[in-house]
């Protein structure tokens, strides 16, 4: 594989478990909505399923409404940093990589949460660029998050992989021709054998780009 010089990142079920938060701020648009709470591990099975329609899954509409969005955004800013926490390594593996390589955020969550919560949990300093929902007209699995951050970083695509752990992130990466690795620890289980079990693989793997 082609020597890389900048790793762009999904957050969410990559760097940070944040399930809880996640799972809790839909059920609690749902009860809002006078709707029952969907278990946890089907909501996140979900999260990031490129071939569903999210609004209409998680809340029975065909588009995300102003109510839902305020609803969202209001209790995921009071609460976005409690129940998180970095995977066990990923600190280590920044820490380390940080000395090879310029390090980006591509997440589909809003640029102004992911600051916060990378803030949060002292590892935004790695990062010379983050960029969310809010920030593009089309989130992932469209590349547009992945254009703006290589030209933003003046970085060639084929000098660039994205890691991240869904089928968002990989189908984002092709449509663009970026190299990508996905990890299984996130929302997304995977059942390929080229996907990385573990961070010491994934540190392994990003060395093997210097």
């Amino acid at each position: 594989m082609q020597k890389k010089q900048l790793i762009i990142f999904d957050m969410d079920g990559t760097l940070i478990d944040s399930g809880d938060v996640i799972s809790n701020t839909i059920n609690f648009v749902r009860k809002n909505l006078g709707l029952l709470p969907m278990p946890k591990v089907e909501l996140l099975t979900n999260i990031n399923n490129p071939d569903i329609n999210s609004a209409e899954f998680f809340y029975g509409t065909k588009k995300f409404t102003e109510e839902q969005t305020k609803l969202f955004g209001d209790y995921y800013h009071n609460n976005c940093i409690s129940d998180i926490s970095l995977y066990k390594g990923i600190k280590e593996l920044l820490d380390e990589i940080n000395k090879h390589f310029t390090l980006s955020i591509a997440t589909n969550a809003s640029a102004q949460f992911a600051n916060k919560m990378i803030k949060h949990l002292e590892i935004k300093h790695h990062f010379d660029y983050v960029i969310g929902s809010d920030t593009v007209s089309n989130p992932k699995p469209h590349p547009e998050m992945l254009l703006n951050t290589t030209k933003t970083l003046n970085t060639e695509i084929k000098n660039t992989i994205l890691i991240g752990d869904s089928d968002k992130d990989r189908n984002a990466a092709l449509a663009c021709n970026m190299d990508y690795l996905l990890v299984n620890w996130g929302f997304t289980q995977h059942t390929n054998q080229n996907v990385i079990a573990n961070v010491e693989d994934l540190k392994k793997n990003i060395l093997s780009f210097r």
